[in-house]
């Protein structure tokens, strides 16, 4: 983070507060407008994302997509506005103002230029807003919501669920959708991937400590007088003499009483 830290230095006194408060107000205007007119709104149409057109002129198009509304029913976009406003307000808290302006700044930036390897295609924020989302997720993936508003899930499981479409997208989409997958977790990267390695690490730290552990349970020892084992008397505090050859194991009651074992081969020498 040490990147991060850098920028924020020098350029938090440019960061919007409550940028999420705002781009929901703009899509609540955006959304009012155009609701008259359906699905044939000019005002969508011409406020869409289509690299070709900004290439002709249009180049308010590369900033109004960010406006337009996540549905066109109301009750969904408004559930939609809630929870982008939770999980936006949220992430600000815990990274500051500038951190969250970066995150969705990075996703912007990566969206729109990703959007114009293929000009004739219109591009979606849906990606883009998404990565907020599986950003919040990974804070607080114990946080519930009530699908339908009756079942209670963990976000963590719709997080699960939205990489795996991802993924699907990339896999089987058009190309557009391809970039877009692409550009649209490029923030996610840039804020995340440490953690993401550093959990790695410790998984296989933990994966090899556990490897050791069954091998030292799994190790059973004799004493080489009497023949208790630790396989039987688990709880009983087996040693070894450093006095005989080969590394033999007695009880307590045999560590100290017991004839030492001399290597033969050694003694003949």
């Amino acid at each position: 983070m040490k990147l991060l830290d850098w920028l924020e230095k020098r350029f938090s006194r440019f960061a919007i507060p409550n940028l999420t408060l705002l781009l929901i107000i703009g899509q609540a205007v955006v959304f009012l407008a155009s609701l008259s007119a359906g699905e044939d709104s000019a005002l969508l149409k011409n406020t869409a994302l289509i690299p070709s057109k900004v290439l002709a002129g249009e180049y308010w198009r590369i900033f109004t997509f960010l406006l337009h509304p996540f549905d066109r029913n109301p009750i969904f976009v408004l559930f939609s506005w809630y929870i982008f406003y939770l999980m936006g307000t949220a992430l600000e808290s815990i990274w500051g103002a500038f951190r969250f302006n970066l995150f969705i700044l990075v996703g912007f930036v990566a969206s729109v230029a990703a959007s114009f390897l293929t000009p004739d295609a219109p591009a979606t924020n849906s990606y883009l807003y998404g990565t907020v989302f599986l950003a919040f997720a990974r804070f607080f993936p114990d946080f519930v919501i009530h699908l339908f508003f009756l079942i209670p899930i963990k976000i963590r499981w719709l997080a699960f669920f939205a990489w795996i479409g991802y993924a699907l997208q990339f896999a089987f989409g058009s190309p557009a959708e391809q970039w877009m997958v692409l550009a649209s977790i490029a923030n996610y990267i840039l804020f995340f991937w440490r953690d993401h390695l550093n959990k790695a690490r410790d998984h296989r730290r933990r994966i090899s400590f556990a490897t050791k552990v069954a091998k030292t349970k799994s190790l059973v020892h004799t004493c080489a007088v009497c023949g208790r084992s630790s396989d039987k008397e688990p709880r009983t505090q087996f040693r070894y003499c450093s006095k005989c050859a080969g590394q033999k194991c007695y009880c307590p009651d045999h560590i100290r009483d017991h004839e030492h074992i001399v290597d033969e081969t050694s003694t003949s020498e």
